[in-house]
């Protein structure tokens, strides 16, 4: 359970919570001193949309799969990894929320702008640092192909990609399969 008096401080454990956004368990056990009867485990958790736009062929339609383009954000710090928009759950907020504002925020993408597909929703989780990850991603469909993109200060270059470019710029195993998986669910809904 999170102290909500230091939460609405912004504050938790001395980092900040958009440093942070995490979940916490506390665990207790008899045999341990009072100094460490609460024991706080963090999780850092977030959420995004795999955004997809269907270019519109002026020839004869294309196979299935072949006219879909993933949108991918490169990051301006670290490695400058490839990534769909996605960040950190802020409190307050459920986790399609969290994915919704971090698409206007990072790709300038408000929620009138995409159309959330029913079915697609996939839960990674990985170690970040020596502490547990969990990143829930929805699929999200461009209503205007050309629509642009405004990225913010935290990605320094986009790119739409077909599944293999994508799959190249994605480096993690994880977020490689996740691109494969909504592909192929948008190929099987025709």
């Amino acid at each position: 359970m999170i102290d909500n008096r230091r939460q609405e401080q912004g504050v938790l454990d001395g980092k900040s919570h958009k440093d942070l956004n995490i979940s916490q368990i506390r665990a207790s056990g008899p045999k341990e001193n009072s100094l460490n009867r609460r024991r706080i485990i963090m999780a850092l958790r977030a959420c995004g949309l795999i955004i997809f736009r269907k270019l519109r062929a002026a020839s004869p339609a294309p196979a299935v799969g072949n006219n879909i383009e993933f949108l991918l954000l490169q990051t301006s710090y670290g490695t400058h990894h490839w990534t769909p928009p996605k960040g950190h759950v802020d409190p307050g907020e459920d986790d399609l929320q969290t994915a919704l504002r971090e698409t206007q925020e990072e790709a300038g993408l408000d929620s009138t702008q995409i159309t959330i597909l029913e079915g697609f929703k996939k839960e990674l989780n990985y170690a970040v640092r020596g502490k547990p990850k969990t990143v829930v991603y929805w699929l999200a469909e461009m209503k205007d192909c050309h629509t642009e993109i405004k990225l913010s200060s935290e990605h320094q270059a986009f790119r739409w990609l077909t599944l293999c470019e994508a799959c190249q710029l994605a480096e993690y195993p994880d977020m490689q399969s996740v691109l494969k998986e909504a592909h192929q669910f948008l190929c099987s809904q025709g």
